[in-house]
Parts: structure tokens; sequence; C-alpha cells
């Protein structure tokens, strides 16, 4: 539905700047610290089975040249959490979401093994870490990419103009990673951001169907799979064309949380969308939020209530279907 009286056009989406000050140059190389995520090992001979009944991803076809993004619904089709998934060997399966909602996920998923033999294990002796910069050639350069090498498994994440590559490193039992550069964790929080790649964390636990997040455009969803929690709602989303929401990146002057309201200046009773993620960019701030296309298409988007501080939408690194372009 379009908000009534919208004239006034919104900003035209901004260009992704070049890298500055905040963000790394592509010939370095930082190691960050990604406290705020945790992994967990799937292990065992149903160990891609179960998942496969479990996530919106085609785990049984994962090999480990790539990884794969994808997310876990509820029935009605809401994300209780989202991954990066890859394949650790034959019998396991790794899957990396916010620290915030591990442990329910790993409670959630375990009610659901009964005698598959799966064992689900948070893995927190092997912390991650991320990097920026120049990584190895032996990755290559394609999004999601995998490889290993030195007791390092590196997962190449998707590229985005101006901004440096960066991979999620998973350490081997006993192998220490390089220490890490508290200063680079600025620019991983603005590249994992800009990538708009969703994450879902505590506070928007059950508040998104994966298309509002743009989950299927960055390849998190199979439509092909077999079934899974909320597959039925998921796929309507898909195909009867009645997606009125999506995932943008606005420009902020102030940092929001995520869980946070954006309104629309001509409808101030009702939210035009909610925060996802934000990284601060220099003295502003780039907001990932999930939004009602209808909000961005005229009119101005504030923080907090009508009357709040601006947003200004920018430029996402994918294109959007037409119902939302």
């Amino acid at each position: 539905m379009i908000i009534a009286g919208m004239s006034t056009p919104l900003s035209a989406p901004m260009p992704l700047p070049p890298h500055s000050g905040d963000a790394l140059p592509a010939h370095t190389l930082s190691w960050v610290d990604l406290a705020e995520w945790a992994w967990i090992r799937a292990e065992g001979p149903d160990a891609a089975s179960f998942l496969q009944g479990q996530l919106t991803q085609d785990v049984l076809t994962l090999g480990e040249e790539r990884a794969r993004p994808a997310g876990y619904c509820t029935a009605k089709g809401r994300l209780l959490a989202t991954f990066v998934l890859w394949r650790e060997g034959p019998e396991s399966v790794g899957l990396a979401c916010s620290r915030d909602v591990v442990e329910a996920t790993v409670k959630r998923l375990r009610m659901f093994v009964l005698r598959a033999k799966c064992v689900l294990t948070v893995m927190d002796d092997r912390p991650l870490r991320g990097v920026l910069g120049h990584l190895p050639q032996t990755l290559g350069d394609a999004d999601w990419a995998t490889h290993h090498e030195d007791g390092l498994r590196w997962i190449r994440l998707p590229a985005a103009d101006g901004l440096p590559p960066c991979a999620m490193v998973v350490p081997d039992a006993g192998v220490a990673a390089p220490s890490f550069s508290p200063a680079a964790r600025e620019a991983w929080d603005l590249a994992e951001v800009t990538r708009a790649v969703p994450r879902v964390v505590a506070a928007t636990v059950d508040h998104f169907v994966p298309q509002m997040v743009n989950l299927e455009l960055v390849g998190g969803v199979n439509f092909q799979k077999g079934c899974y929690p909320g597959q039925e709602v998921v796929a309507r989303s898909q195909y009867r064309g009645t997606l009125k929401r999506r995932a943008f990146l606005l420009d902020s002057p102030v940092p929001l949380a995520p869980g946070a309201e954006i309104f629309h200046a001509e409808d101030p009773e009702q939210p035009a969308g909610e925060v996802v993620l934000c990284a601060r960019q220099g003295s502003a701030h780039v907001v990932l939020a999930e939004m009602k296309i209808a909000a961005t298409q005229g009119g101005s988007l504030h923080a907090g209530s009508a009357g709040g501080e601006r947003l200004a939408l920018r430029a996402l690194p994918y294109a959007l279907p037409t119902e939302a372009a």
C-alpha cells in the first residue's frame, strides 16, 4: 500500500563512497576479533540431512569449496537466526551466527534431532576471526569461496565496491589465529553492514520473513529443496508477488540499535521500518534496515519518530527485484 500524500521524493540513493580513514586500503591485512559471532558444529552421519530439514539452504549439496548463507525460521516463516554455513568434513557442518542467539538456536535445534545421528556443539574454544585487506590468492575471488590451509579455514564474504575484501576465518583445534587489531573492528562492522547480508540478532528474532531482509537475494534461500519450518510461508511470499517490505541501506547522523524503529514523516503513527544492523562511518553511521517499500518511494524517513533525525537512502551492493526497485 502506498502511503497517502507522499509527494516529496526521498533523496536519491547514494553510491557507496570510496573507503577513507575508517576503512582499510586493499594492500593491508588486519585481523579482527568477531566477538559478536559464535559458531556451531553439527557432526555425525546425519548432520547434513538433519540441517536440510531445518534450514532455508540446501545443505546436502554443500561442498568444501563454497560456504553459503542460510536462515532458520519458525513455522510462520519468521527468522530465528541467520547463518554462514560451511562443510568441515564428510560428516561435519559449521554454522556461524550472532552470539546472542546461539544458545537459544542450539537448544531449539536439539529439540528436533530426535533419532538423527547428529550432535550440535557451540565451539567456544575456537573463536571466529575476521580479516580485511589482501586475502590469500588460493582463496580465489568468488563470493563465499572457502579454502583451508595452515590450520585456518578461510570464508570469503561477498564483495562490495569501495570496500576492502574480507573473510571469516575458522581456526582448527589447537591453532591460534594471528592477533587481532581493535582499530579494525569499526572497518569490519562497516564492511558487514554495507554488504547488506542480514544477520539476525537477539533484538530482531522472530521479526522478519527471509525476503524482508533480502536473504534470498544473497543466496540464503533455496526454493527447490525440500520442506523446512516456515517453507510454505517463504515460498508464498516469493511466488505470489505480495511482498511489501525489503531491506535497504540508509545513512544516519546517529547510531541506531538493531530493532529500533524508523518512521515516515507522513505516517507518524506507524513505523515504516526496523533497524537490522548499524555501523559507524566517520562521524556518521550506515544502517541496514527492513522497510516498507512504499515508504522509500517519496517523502522523508526519520529515526525513532516522524520528527527524529532524518535518514537518507543509499545504494545497495546488489539489485532489488522490480517490486522494490
